[in-house]
């Protein structure tokens, strides 16, 4: 099986904690350049150092702010003409939580912005040098609630189904330039913002670790997935060995989602 990502150049986002950061060391073990791109620089520092570099790879920072949504674009345009991208993963934090009834507005044009916008400015910054390496993994990390909606995630549900919408068209349309276009669906991951998820559904009335009780009964193997776990199937995406996979969903929820 051919895994190797030597000689290709990734861009991951939101790569300072979470499930990016996680992804962004999966890649560079596979032997990928990566450019790391968040808004905090420091931490994208550390990150930078922490990458295997044993393949000769040579890793790079870009420090943008989506909240800077002009600046970031301008950043982003002079990099992806500075540098052939091969890989991009989308992924942003989500909105936060609450219920759809109540949600304000501008509540989903931001999110439209970060999310969809976002992922169609960094697509059309990286496709020309896909295309013209004739390879190229546009993975997004979305939600399982693209297939089953989230109960107080009203905004997020609602957007998530819009980037999987996105992704599939776009699948349709550059498959014949060798690109793939997939999405990643995690489940309850150890991340920051599942504790945001964890303190909502708490309030007042429960503590975390009932909830969290709550949320380990949902998923068949009994946990919350580690970051690591979530990455790995990004990164086998991104590799020669699935150039067949394209235009699909891969959930990596412990089997949380009831649907197929």
């Amino acid at each position: 099986m051919n895994l190797s990502l030597s000689g290709k150049n990734a861009l991951v986002c939101g790569s300072s904690r979470g499930i990016g950061r996680a992804s962004a060391i999966e890649l560079a073990l596979l032997g990928a350049n990566v450019t790391l791109l968040s808004r905090t620089e420091s931490i994208l520092k550390e990150v930078r150092e922490s990458l295997d570099t044993s393949l000769g790879q040579v890793h790079s920072i870009q420090v943008a702010d989506l909240n800077e949504f002009e600046d970031f674009k301008r950043k982003l345009k002079v990099l992806s003409e500075d540098r052939a991208f091969h890989i991009l993963i989308n992924n942003t934090g989500g909105p936060p939580s609450g219920s759809v009834q109540i949600a304000e507005e501008d509540a989903f044009l931001k999110a439209f912005q970060h999310h969809l916008i976002a992922n169609q400015f960094l697509m059309k910054c990286v496709l020309p040098s896909m295309k013209s390496a004739g390879f190229g993994r546009i993975i997004n990390i979305v939600s399982t609630s693209i297939r089953e909606p989230i109960n107080n995630l009203g905004v997020s549900n609602t957007i998530r189904g819009a980037v999987g919408n996105w992704s599939k068209t776009l699948a349709n349309e550059v498959g014949q330039f060798g690109i793939t276009v997939n999405n990643v669906l995690p489940g309850y991951t150890n991340t920051g913002r599942l504790q945001e998820i964890v303190q909502a559904r708490a309030g007042d009335t429960k503590t975390n670790e009932e909830v969290m009780e709550g949320m380990y009964s949902e998923v068949p193997l009994g946990r919350f997935a580690e970051p690591v776990e979530v990455a790995s199937a990004v990164a086998f995406l991104a590799s020669p060995a699935a150039s067949y996979i394209n235009g699909t969903n891969i959930t990596v929820d412990g089997g949380r989602t009831r649907s197929f």
